[in-house]
Order: structure tokens, then sequence, then C-alpha cells
């Protein structure tokens, strides 16, 4: 088995307004808590620690707790166009500045972990041969978004487990998906309790938890040129063949919610003033709240 080294996820420099994008910083649980969108982390370069494994493609979570669980890497021509899959786990840091991901992995340990085929969907069974070849623990047995913490950084990888183990966790597992793209999913159109209200722009990531914290709406014509966020939290159910999303709230409480721009900071502030206006208690509050499962089942 492979022996991974693991560090407490560092930020190596501030995020600057013309290249991260970064929204902002803020404190969740005693922890620095960064947000940062998918489009910006889609393309960083993933750096090992004895070189570059190539940039970042596709950002994958689940559709129980909305935390992205893996990155999918554009590795080139070193590894023959194999796919690979990176966990959060893995992650040392991000330089804004120089758009580099740090991961506490050998190009060795990339280039033997198992393969995935993008075609089709990533099963269960499947991240339970990736986290048992890294030494990961399963994120999905445990109390938290992240198993046994809320945060993938800071833990010892069990770098004990067997083969055995690791077959046998993969016979208990069933081969369906809980994981979806960032990229396939923007561009679902959205509707409120009472109609339509635009369309998934993109998501606004937590980089300390690996969460989806927002859901970014375009509302179109409908109100032209203005941008919403709104929880996963909020989300009712989903229609993955219909490309739909249902949201728990009305067209005129998203009509008259604080306006949000690309260029403004999420302050704590206006996170509090967004959750108070649809009634609803935040995400740093609320009981359990990474444990919602969604309704997937078409309208």
């Amino acid at each position: 088995m492979p022996e991974p080294k693991h560090q407490t996820m560092v930020h190596f420099s501030e995020p600057v307004a013309a290249g991260a994008h970064l929204t902002n910083s803020s404190c969740l649980g005693g922890q620095l808590s960064m947000f940062t969108t998918t489009k910006n982390l889609k393309g960083l370069v993933v750096r090992a620690t004895d070189g570059e494994l190539g940039t970042v493609d596709q950002l994958y979570f689940d559709d129980e707790s909305w935390a992205i669980r893996y990155l999918t890497l554009e590795t080139g021509g070193w590894l023959g166009g194999k796919s690979v899959l990176i966990s959060p786990m893995s992650v040392r840091g991000i330089d804004w500045q120089a758009r580099r991901l740090e991961v506490a992995l050998t190009m060795n340990q990339v280039e033997n972990s198992p393969s995935i085929d993008q075609h089709r969907p990533v099963s269960r069974q499947h991240e339970a041969a990736y986290l048992g070849y890294y030494g990961y623990p399963y994120y999905w047995d445990g109390p938290a978004l992240w198993g046994p913490s809320y945060s993938p950084a800071g833990f010892v990888t069990d770098t004990a487990i067997t083969q055995q183990v690791v077959d046998e966790q993969m016979r208990k597992e069933s081969g369906d998906s809980h994981l979806h793209s960032t990229e396939a999913v923007a561009g679902y159109y959205l509707h409120a309790r009472d109609g339509e209200i635009g369309h998934i722009d993109q998501f606004i990531v937590d980089d300390e938890a690996w969460a989806i914290r927002y859901l970014e709406v375009a509302t179109q014509n409908w109100w032209p040129g203005k941008k919403v966020l709104l929880s996963p939290e909020w989300v009712d159910r989903m229609s993955w063949e219909e490309s739909q999303v249902y949201v728990s709230v009305s067209r005129d409480a998203i009509r008259t919610c604080p306006e949000y721009l690309d260029s403004m900071a999420i302050t704590r502030d206006y996170e509090d003033r967004l959750y108070r206006h649809y009634g609803h208690p935040p995400y740093w509050k609320a009981d359990s709240p990474h444990h919602r499962t969604l309704s997937h089942s078409a309208r």
C-alpha cells in the first residue's frame, strides 16, 4: 500500500482580485474558511511532491452533502491520457497567485492509482477501491462531512489497510453513484415554489471544508443582469433526467433577497442577512447540515 503524507490545509498566498476572485474568508468552528468558485478551481496546475501532475478538469460533488469529493485531472501525455481522481484529502494548499494546487502525493502513487472511466459514473465500489489504495477513510461511514472530521485536511492516513480489507469493503458497497460533475449541473434550470427563476451559473465553494456553500443563479430575463445566491440546503429535489433543480423558496423572496455581484466579498454579515431574509438557520449554526439527503425523483 502507498504511504501518502498528509498535512493541514494551508493557503500559500493571499488571493488577488484579478486572478483567483476568491470571494471571502470567514471563521467557521474557529478555523479559517475560504470561498472560491468552481470556475476558479478549474485549470489550476496540480503539483505532487516530486513534479506536476496536470491541471484540474472536473469537480465531482456528492448529492447527499454537496461536498466536493474528487477533482479529475487533465494529465497531458505523461499518463497516456489516463484519467485520475484527486481527493481533497490530499490537498496541502492553494497558491492563488501562481494558480497552483499542492497535493501530498507522489507522481508514482498517482500513476498506479485506480483508473476511472469518465464516460461512466464513479460507483461507490470504485470509491472504496480508490480510498483504500491511499489509506483514506470512507467518508460515508462517519458522523461528519468527511467521515471522522468536518474537514478533509489534517488526519493521519491508515497505511496498514490490506488489499483483503479493501476487497471486502468493495463487496459491501453498491454499484450506485452519488457523484455528479459541477460542470454538468451548471446550466440546470432552477425553479422556485411558484415558477422558474433562471439557471445555475456556477458554485461557490468553501475550500477549507471542500463543500458547496451556494448555487450562483443567473436570473436571465426575469431579473435582467442580476445574480442571486441560494444554499444547496434549500434544494427540495433535483431531476437529473430533466436537468431541473427545485428549491423551497418563492420567486418574490428571491426577487427581494440581498443582491449578489461577482466583484463583492461574501462576508459573514452578508451571509447572515441572506439566511435571515429566507428564514433559514445558517450552515454554521444548523444541526447536522451536511446529512440532508436529497430526493432525486423526476417531476
